[in-house]
C-alpha cells in the first residue's frame, strides 16, 4: 500500500521578496541530506525519485514544491523516519538553519560536473545569473506595488467593518472547532505556504492538504478579517496543545490563508481568489465574513472605485508573473549549460547512496 503524499511550499515569491519557512518543516528531524549544486545538476529529480520510492514502499511523505519552477521540488521529508532531503542553494539560507540536534549531511552535485566545460561558459553563466537576479527583483517590486494597491482595497472594507461582529463570529468558531477540548502537551507548529506565485501564475495545494478533513471555507473581501480570524484560531490550537499547520499567504506572508488541526480533523481556509473553492462535500461549510461583518451595500456603494483598484491590481500581478516566467526561461538556459557538463552516472551513485542510508534508517527504526 502506497503512503500518503502531502504537497505544500516552504518558500515563496512574495511582496516582501523571497520568504522561507524551510526551517519550520525540518523541526524534529534526526537527519537531513542537503543537496548543493548549480541549476541542472539533478537536485529536484533526485528528490522526486527517492520520494516516489519511499511512498511506494508505504511511507507517508511531504513534498516541498518549488515556487520558481512548477515542475521542481525544494525538498522531501519522511516524518515517520525523521529524515529529509532539501535543496541547499540560494535563495535558501541553509547556513542560518538552527538545528543543533540534527545530523546534516551535505551532498555536492557540482562534483559530477566537468569544470573545464564550465570555465569556457563562465561569462555566459555570469550574464544569465545577473539577468535572473534582475528579473526576480522586478517581480518582487511588482508584487510590492500590488500589495500597496491591495491595501487601498482593504481600507474601504475596514472602514465599513463591524469589528464586534467579527469577534463574535470568531468566538463561535472557537467553540465549534475546539469546544472544551485540550491536550496536555506542547503544540507542534508548522509554518508553510498552501500555494505560491509561480511562472505559471498562482497555484495551490488546497485539495491535497484538506483531503479527508472537515473543511470550513471562509468567504469575504480584502480587509474583512479572514486572516485575523485564522490567527486567533491558530493561537487557540497552540494554547490547548494541538499540533497546528499554519499556512501563510503566498502574496503577503504576514497574513494567513489556512490552518489545519489534524488532531481534530478540520481545515479552515480563505476560500477567495486566487484559491477560491466552493463546497464539494456534504461536510463542507461556508463561513461568510462579508455578510456577518461588513456594512450592507458596501460593494454597491464603492463599485466604481473597486473596479478601478481591481484593474490596477490585476495588471500589476500579471506583470510580476511575466517576470517570474522570464526567470524560469533564463534558468532553463542556465540548466542546459550545466546539464551538458554533468556526468549523471555520478549523480545516480550519489542518489543510490542517499537511498541506501535512508533504507538503513528504516530498518533500524
Amino acid at each position: 500500500m502506497s503512503g500518503t503524499i502531502r504537497n505544500f511550499y516552504v518558500g515563496g515569491n512574495t511582496a516582501h521578496g523571497f520568504t522561507s519557512f524551510m526551517d519550520s518543516s525540518l523541526q524534529g528531524l534526526d537527519r537531513i541530506f542537503i543537496l548543493q549544486g548549480a541549476p541542472g545538476t539533478g537536485k529536484s529529480e533526485l528528490i522526486r525519485t527517492i520520494g516516489d520510492h519511499m511512498a511506494s514502499t508505504g511511507y507517508d511523505i511531504w513534498l516541498l514544491h518549488c515556487a520558481s519552477d512548477n515542475a521542481g521540488l525544494d525538498g522531501m521529508i519522511v516524518p515517520q523516519l525523521k529524515v529529509g532531503i532539501i535543496v541547499g542553494t540560494a535563495p535558501y539560507e541553509i547556513e542560518s538553519l538552527r538545528l543543533p540536534e540534527t545530523d546534516l549531511k551535505y551532498i555536492n552535485l557540482d562534483e559530477a560536473c566537468d569544470t573545464n566545460q564550465l570555465i569556457i561558459q563562465k561569462l555566459e553563466i555570469e550574464n544569465l545569473n545577473e539577468q535572473i537576479a534582475k528579473a526576480y527583483q522586478d517581480a518582487y517590486d511588482g508584487y510590492a506595488e500590488a500589495l500597496r494597491i491591495h491595501d487601498e482595497w482593504e481600507t474601504v472594507y475596514i472602514a465599513n467593518m463591524d469589528f464586534q461582529a467579527a469577534d463574535e463570529l470568531t468566538k463561535e468558531y472557537i467553540d465549534t472547532l475546539y469546544g472544551e477540548r485540550k491536550l496536555e502537551k506542547r503544540s507542534r507548529v508548522d509554518h508553510r505556504f498552501l500555494g505560491a506565485a509561480t511562472p505559471k501564475g498562482a497555484v495551490d495545494c488546497v485539495p491535497n492538504l484538506t483531503e479527508g478533513l472537515k473543511r470550513f471555507l471562509i468567504k469575504g473581501r480584502p480587509g474583512s478579517g479572514k486572516s485575523t480570524m485564522l490567527k486567533k484560531l491558530a493561537a487557540v490550537a497552540i494554547e490547548r496543545g494541538f499540533d497546528v499547520e499554519i499556512y501563510h499567504c503566498g502574496f503577503d506572508p504576514n497574513s494567513l490563508d489556512m490552518i489545519i488541526v489534524r488532531d481534530l480533523e478540520f481545515a479552515i481556509f480563505d476560500s477567495t481568489a486566487p484559491h477560491e473553492y466552493f463546497p464539494e462535500f456534504a461536510t463542507d461549510e461556508i463561513v461568510d465574513m462579508y455578510t456577518r461583518c461588513i456594512k450592507p451595500g458596501t460593494d454597491e456603494e464603492h463599485a466604481e472605485a473597486f473596479t478601478h483598484i481591481k484593474e490596477r491590481y490585476t495588471v500589476q500581478m500579471k506583470q510580476s508573473t511575466q517576470y517570474l516566467a522570464e526567470v524560469k526561461s533564463l534558468q532553463d538556459e542556465l540548466k542546459k549549460i550545466y546539464t551538458q557538463s554533468i556526468d549523471f552516472s555520478r549523480v545516480d551513485r550519489l542518489k543510490d547512496g542517499i537511498q541506501q542510508e535512508i533504507s538503513q534508517i528504516a530498518v533500524i527504526g
